[in-house]
């Protein structure tokens, strides 16, 4: 205590690491030595490596000043105290976020409403729309664009239980009037701002059973208003889908801060040039094969032939003079006859992709359109990545898009990452350079078959980090929460990122926080149900919502900033208690 003996550095060590992390700071400062403890920089080192659990080869956090701070920061500034339960929503709560400014929220549910909030001390309800009158089953996600004038909602139509149709509607944030809507087929492709007066959406068409196109459009916020003077709708990217996959989950990144993010994950990084499209295959358990993605050859669909070599159009007609002639065996079944003749028949019909992807000083412009995708099943396993160009980022120019030759009717994607598992969560750090991934493996060299029958999924999710200005995987997974809906009926878990955390969903009724530096799980959040989504306020990452199945958001704030709340609540009772004692002298 404090008039008491001196302690040894080893047994207050000792001491410390059977109590909390608040009892630790609490029972240090009660230390004779205090203000030594606190400047002890072995000390504080040896009980965050040993409290934490973090590998020693992991270095201190850059931006801290000292092993004490960096203790106090993973205990004090960690959002998992719950502050406020909002019950406005009457049936599950699948997704939140935030405005830009942090002054405004949204929360979309299975009521079919979109209700916007106004993030105060105590958070209070400012609006809610029902989508109902216009033929929505719910609402599924939204989105403010950049200047937060407009809200993009993502909703599900009212159809059969395998209805995949959707629609995105924009609404004004001055006077919450509903200002366009727009047709999104499949209605997980969601939607997403291209900036400030442009979303992008998708449609679907069928080519076969198992073949068929998306396509995603550009499309100008305020269409009504001005359709008759200028287009409003044009054609970005058409993109072919075999073994009945297709293109879902969009989002677009910025690459203009790629020199200056937030917070470095790789210390050692290194720019890759490559001019071709690499697969990482993520399916390995072995840790120097996680470090290290293996790298492989561009798929043959994005490859064009060389001057002189056997064109797509003779590779076709040979392949159908061999089945006429019994020459293919074993006999193909319908589904990989179809695969392989859309596979040849795309070869040629495709523009080939960007040469070279990864952005440079003089591309402060450039942006990625990021989407889940497949090659091999239905089940989303890819991450598809292609280059938006500044001159795509209007609806001028013609509806149809780009010109093409007659041949060329696809676009190819620039860049694919396969996750060798079900995607069920995608999200971009604030400074857009790190996408993080949910996934939930298959197991270890799995072979598909057959298309409509993708491998089972683990329980528990993975969750990657992807470096995009090196397109490389970066640090190994985090790991804690899990999943239980099987492959058919898998549904989207959100996440989220700040400047120093990433938190998730989960199907085991909570959701976790991670730190992003020390790849540590800090925090699970409890709900009664599964927790759909988690949103952190964008100017203060110590405020973080979740959205559960159990029909309410959870707001969570740090126990620092519970102190301080608190501390501003008893103040003007202590100044009216000095004022009235100030009346009797």
């Amino acid at each position: 205590a404090g008039g008491g003996p001196l302690v040894p550095d080893s047994v207050l060590l000792e001491i410390f690491l059977y109590l909390e992390p608040a009892d630790v700071l609490s029972a240090g400062r009660a230390c004779r030595q205090w203000h030594a403890v606190a400047r002890d920089e072995f000390l504080w080192k040896e009980l965050f490596y040993r409290y934490y659990g973090v590998s020693r080869d992991v270095p201190r956090h850059p931006a801290a000043v000292s092993w004490y701070d960096e203790f106090q920061r993973l205990y004090d500034t960690i959002p998992c105290v719950e502050v406020q339960a909002l019950k406005e929503h009457n049936d599950q709560v699948l997704h939140l976020s935030f405005s830009h400014s942090g002054c405004l929220f949204a929360s979309c549910s299975k009521d079919c409403t979109v209700k916007i909030w106004s993030n105060e001390l105590d958070i209070s309800l400012q609006h809610s729309s029902n989508m109902r009158p216009y033929n929505w089953s719910y609402t599924q996600f939204s989105q403010f664009n950049s200047d937060d004038s407009l809200l993009l909602v993502s909703g599900v139509f009212v159809g059969p239980h395998n209805s995949s149709s959707g629609e995105i509607a924009v609404i004004s944030m001055e006077n919450f009037t509903l200002l366009s809507r727009v047709r999104n087929k499949p209605y997980d492709v969601f939607g997403c701002w291209l900036n400030e007066t442009n979303l992008i959406s998708g449609n679907l068409h069928r080519i076969g059973r198992i073949t068929s196109c998306s396509v995603l459009w550009l499309n100008n916020a305020f269409q009504g208003i001005e359709s008759e003077n200028v287009n409003v709708v044009k054609r970005l990217f058409k993109i072919q889908n075999l073994n009945a996959s297709s293109i879902r989950t969009v989002m677009v990144a910025d690459c203009s801060r790629y020199d200056s993010p937030d917070l470095l994950l790789d210390y050692e990084e290194q720019l890759a040039a490559s001019s071709t499209c690499p697969v990482f295959d993520l399916g390995s358990d072995s840790e120097e094969e996680e470090t290290k993605p293996k790298q492989t050859p561009e798929p043959e669909v994005q490859e064009l032939p060389d001057d002189g070599a056997v064109t797509a159009e003779d590779g076709l007609q040979q392949f159908f003079d061999d089945i006429m002639e019994g020459r293919v065996k074993p006999a193909m079944t319908e589904t990989e006859l179809e695969t392989k003749v859309a596979e040849l028949f795309v070869r040629t019909r495709t523009k080939p992709p960007e040469l070279n992807l990864l952005p440079t000083a003089s591309d402060s412009n450039t942006k990625y359109l990021i989407f889940t995708t497949g090659c091999l099943t239905y089940s989303p396993h890819q991450i598809g990545i292609k280059r938006i160009l500044p001159h795509q980022m209007t609806t001028a120019g013609p509806v149809l898009g780009d010109e093409r030759r007659s041949v060329e009717f696809f676009d190819s994607l620039d860049h694919v990452i396969d996750i060798h598992g079900h995607i069920i969560g995608m999200g971009l750090s604030p400074d857009h350079r790190y996408l993080y991934v949910n996934s939930r493996a298959w197991p270890r060299d799995c072979v598909i078959s057959d298309p409509m029958q993708p491998p089972p999924i683990a329980e528990e999710i993975d969750l990657h980090v992807f470096d995009l200005k090196t397109m490389k995987e970066v640090k190994r997974p985090l790991r804690a929460h899990r999943a239980y809906t099987p492959n058919e009926e898998c549904f989207f878990i959100f996440l989220d990122v700040s400047r120093d955390f990433v938190a998730s969903g989960a199907e085991d009724r909570h959701g976790y926080i991670w730190d992003r530096h020390y790849n540590i799980c800090l925090a699970k959040l409890q709900h009664d149900n599964v927790v759909n989504s988690v949103a952190f306020s964008p100017v203060e990452q110590e405020l973080l919502l979740t959205a559960s199945d159990d029909s309410t958001i959870k707001v969570w704030r740090s126990p620092r900033v519970v102190r301080i709340q608190q501390a501003r609540k008893l103040r003007p009772r202590k100044l009216l208690f000095s004022w009235l004692m100030n009346q009797k002298s």
